[in-house]
């Protein structure tokens, strides 16, 4: 269960991530490696919602920080995404310091944001937001919105543990999560009753 009794989505690799962090914990560096491939990508995906092209700069110092401050975790595997999506999150905060910007562009235009055909799906849209596009719209959004949408979609923590890594309460996430992704289904080609379906979580109070 996750904090405030919300159950917790567990994500397919969570067990096999919790494991091979306890081994790379005693020192065993495959497990370490094992470790950093399933997180990687989701990490990955989110640093580049917030700093562009420097997402991998960025990835790389907090995995040396990961690395060196490894034995102080404790938990699961799904603690564990929050954690390293915890420190990920604060080099990002470093670099949009450093560059002297913050991780959102303009608004959308309101001319962009009119509801498209009916036929595509909520898959459809969460699926785009691997893509390059996506995350150059994601940047595009208020940034509670953005880091809202990354940490549950690409990073795929559940409600709680992105408040925690936000350091907010779980029902502003959600608020901010169900708002994003409406305004991202919408310019992403999801037809209004995807987008429902696509915040009902969120709007419901679930993980």
């Amino acid at each position: 269960m996750g904090q405030g009794g919300e159950p917790r989505r567990p994500q397919p690799r969570d067990r096999e991530l919790g494991e091979a962090v306890a081994r790379a914990q005693q020192g065993d560096e495959a497990a370490f490696a094992v470790a950093y491939r399933i997180v990687q990508p989701g990490l990955l995906g989110f640093l580049r919602g917030l700093v562009g092209e420097d997402a991998e700069d960025v990835a790389a110092d907090a995995w040396l920080q990961i690395a060196r401050d490894l034995g102080r975790f404790q938990g699961d595997g799904a603690g564990f995404r929050g954690w390293t999506a915890t420190i990920a999150r604060h080099r990002a905060l470093d670099q949009l310091r450093r560059r002297r910007i913050r991780p959102r562009a303009a608004p959308l235009e309101q001319d962009v944001l009119e509801l498209p055909g009916r036929h595509s799906t909520h898959d459809e849209a969460l699926e785009s937001l691997s893509t390059q596009r996506a995350l150059e719209l994601v940047r595009g959004l208020p940034r509670d919105q953005a880091e809202a949408v990354l940490l549950r979609v690409v990073v795929g923590l559940d409600g709680p543990a992105a408040a925690r890594v936000l350091g907010k309460r779980p029902g502003a996430v959600r608020t901010a999560a169900h708002r994003g992704l409406k305004r991202l289904a919408r310019h992403l080609g999801a037809g209004s009753a995807a987008v429902e379906g696509a915040t009902d979580e969120d709007r419901n109070g679930h993980a």
